[in-house]
């Protein structure tokens, strides 16, 4: 055997003892780990100086801020969809990336003139508004690329190893803003997520050559550098007429409602015991810090094993279970038993590193059943605009609330019913999921023999 096969063999040993991955599969599973890795901590730089901006402005300003965010992600989600319609999927990957680069740098120019204008201030609440979106984007088209690579059984495997990559750079991301802040200041910080969105960017074309997919749709190989053309709109309209697509999108919209409730919350508490913009920052950046270790741990360890054992139905109501526990525990803080920062901040941290460990790779699982074209239109269309709507609905609905007179403890109490139907629509995805696996696996072996289609190599080359 060559240095290279035994190196090889040594590097799949290895995985092998924290993850089910065969020797074919180990290179395109490596470059996707780095590939999330480089995509979420340049993400996780700008996130406390985002959730900074929305302490400084106050949470009765935060619907308004929100609006905005549906407005940028509507934009974006069309001019992206155009790209996918047009372009085959590396060059619409390197045009997104560059896109997202510049507007990086515009907003480390605009933020380089001095003092705290008006401009400033718009600036700040444009940058909120872009970089909320900017956070589901890259992380629904990194998954994207994930689900055109994987077939089902694969993403079981799989997503949970992959998504430690992304856990660990949102380990370096927020600690980085922590070390960094008080050196080089907020500003400066983007250029540091600039560096690593390019790498990202790099790393998404290695990934897409290392990992052809001959796709096979409606009978038809589709070839996997091809455009994959359709209307602009299909996302939408594909998600309207498919009641799995739609089940997906709900579950999404009820995630992200209470998500956007205990957001609010911790805007509140936070806003209520730090007072300086550097102690705020530093506290955010450290409770990311304890979400993404906890996470980290169980990705590495337990995701796979747990999707395996559990299987994806109820994974998929772990996270719902929570949130039912959660919002309850809050709601009892009026009662003294435990002091409302505590308790919003630990909801938080389990919440969310229950959602990247677990829902997440389960949830992306998800769309390894469906159409090509609907991995890259109908599934952004859902973990953005859909994601980003229901930020809208939960942030008005905050407000309306807060305007009769409900407090914190009010509104977790109306969000306990809401993660009830939460927890039920994940079962019976999981369910559908399962049924439409085994059709596409029965209907892939009664394929007729074909050297380009039922005779195509495995999705993920080595």
């Amino acid at each position: 055997m060559s240095e290279r096969g035994q190196a090889g063999g040594a590097i799949h040993g290895a995985l092998r003892r924290v993850v089910d991955v065969a020797p074919h599969e180990v290179r395109a599973t490596l470059l996707a780990c780095a590939y999330f890795f480089c995509s979420l901590s340049s993400w996780f730089v700008l996130r406390p100086i985002r959730d900074e901006m929305a302490v400084a402005a106050g949470v009765r300003n935060l619907p308004w801020m929100f609006a905005g965010t549906l407005l940028v992600t509507l934009v974006a989600n069309a001019l992206y969809s155009v790209l996918v319609a047009r372009l085959p999927v590396r060059r619409f990957l390197v045009v997104t990336y560059q896109a997202l680069v510049a507007c990086l740098v515009g907003f480390w120019l605009a933020w380089r003139g001095p003092g705290e204008d008006a401009l400033a201030v718009w600036t700040g609440r444009f940058f909120f508004a872009w970089t909320t979106m900017y956070a589901v984007f890259v992380t629904s088209l990194f998954w994207s690329v994930m689900a055109d690579a994987f077939r089902s059984g694969q993403a079981k495997r799989l997503f949970g190893f992959i998504g430690v990559g992304g856990t660990l750079g949102s380990i370096t991301g927020s600690a980085l803003t922590a070390a960094l802040t008080r050196v080089v200041g907020p500003t400066n910080l983007l250029l540091v997520s600039v560096v690593l969105l390019e790498l990202a960017a790099l790393l998404a074309v290695a990934f897409y050559a290392a990992a052809p997919r001959p796709e096979i749709t409606d009978g038809d190989a589709v070839a996997p550098r091809r455009e994959i053309g359709g209307s602009v709109w299909a996302g939408a309209t594909h998600v309207a007429r498919n009641p799995y697509l739609l089940g997906i999108a709900g579950f999404i919209l009820l995630y992200n409602l209470g998500g956007t409730v205990l957001y609010f919350a911790q805007t509140e508490v936070v806003g209520a015991a730090y007072a300086g913009r550097e102690a705020r920052t530093e506290v955010l950046a450290r409770v990311e810090f304890l979400v993404q270790l906890l996470t980290a741990l169980t990705q590495a360890f337990l995701t796979g094993r747990i999707i395996r054992w559990l299987g994806l139905a109820v994974t998929l109501a772990i996270m719902p279970a929570i949130s039912i526990l959660g919002f309850a525990a809050i709601g009892t803080t009026a009662w003294g038993l435990v002091p409302a920062l505590g308790a919003v901040l630990a909801f938080s941290v389990l919440r969310r590193a229950a959602n990247f460990a677990l829902t997440n790779p389960a949830m992306e699982a998800l769309f390894t059943v469906v159409s090509r074209e609907d991995k890259y239109k109908a599934k952004i269309f859902i973990e953005t605009f859909v994601y980003r709507a229901a930020d809208q609905v939960a942030a008005w609905g905050y407000a309306a609330l807060a305007a009769i007179g409900l407090g914190i403890v009010g509104i977790s109490w109306v969000t306990v019913p809401l993660s009830v139907a939460f927890l039920l629509l994940g079962l019976w995805l999981g369910h559908r999921h399962r049924v439409m696996a085994a059709r596409e696996e029965q209907g892939r072996r009664d394929a007729p023999t074909d050297p380009g289609v039922a005779d195509a190599p495995l999705p993920v080359a080595g």
